[in-house]
């Protein structure tokens, strides 16, 4: 069976790019469009492995990053970024909220799957 990836982001380019990469590799994909979107798809349809973006409307990453990690169900889950930001203090945000990971776009597909691979095996 193939690990299911939920992807975030507030961009429709972006999540079609995640998409196609993440499809030729061999994983489901599911997305949705900002945080509060993400924590219902999650809830729906759940997921092996977390790309979101950080700055979007209506919940951003940092936020659902946290709101993720409440959930005992995803307390561990990895959790990797792909995001414009790429401060040391976004970064410390980020890790202390919970992320497992750090890319910042535009993003290399081999580069990504390698991630994915190593926090998800």
């Amino acid at each position: 069976m193939s690990k299911r990836i939920l992807t975030v982001d507030d961009s429709k380019t972006m999540r079609d790019m995640l998409l196609v990469t993440l499809k030729q590799a061999g994983y489901d994909v599911v997305q949705a469009d900002d945080g509060q979107d993400g924590l219902s798809k999650l809830a729906a349809e759940g997921a092996d492995v977390i790309i979101t973006d950080i700055n979007m409307p209506v919940m951003d990453g940092i936020a659902f990053i946290k709101a993720c990690r409440a959930q005992a169900a995803y307390a561990s889950t990895p959790i990797l970024t792909l995001t414009t930001e790429s401060s040391d203090a976004k970064k410390a945000e980020g890790r202390a909220a919970g992320a497992t990971g750090w890319i910042v776009k535009p993003f290399n597909p081999e580069s990504l799957i390698r991630v994915i691979e190593k926090v998800c095996p």
